[in-house]
């Protein structure tokens, strides 16, 4: 009796366990969704094709487009952002304004930061021009991509 017990405890810790797992999945996939909600957060080939020329020039190292990886591409309004890699930096994301039709970087921000810190991170976004939405979604992605 006693293993028929064990047997059934394990499999219910288990099934306990995949449940709690599930929710936090569908609960971070909620937060990015909301956090995000009216920002452009496609990341297509084209996308990717026009944003790396301007990430390579605005780079001090010369480095070719194709170098550049994404993580995540975001617009709203005039504002854009471009969470980047490449061979000769750490990951950061860098800031682009629309003006007079043309992307022209503004500003890169690299580093590490906590969930905690995201209403700094948004007010620092927020400081360069950027649109709030766009501000909130970037904190979100480099808190959650760290």
């Amino acid at each position: 009796m006693s293993a028929i017990i064990n047997q059934v405890s394990r499999h219910a810790g288990i099934v306990l366990t995949a449940t709690a797992v599930l929710a936090l999945t569908e609960a971070s996939s909620f937060a990015a969704k909301s956090t995000c909600d009216g920002v452009k957060v496609e990341m297509t080939k084209a996308r990717k094709a026009e944003y790396a020329p301007l990430v390579a020039s605005a780079m001090e190292a010369k480095i070719k487009p194709a170098q550049v990886e994404f993580g995540a591409l975001i617009e709203s309004g005039n504002w854009s952002a471009a969470y980047i890699s490449t061979p000769v930096s750490d990951d950061g994301m860098m800031f682009f304004e629309t003006v007079n039709g043309r992307k022209r970087f503004r500003e890169v921000w690299g580093g590490w930061a906590e969930p905690s810190e995201r209403p700094e991170l948004a007010a620092w976004a927020r400081k360069l021009g950027a649109p709030d939405d766009l501000a909130k979604c970037f904190a979100w992605i480099v808190t959650e991509n760290e």
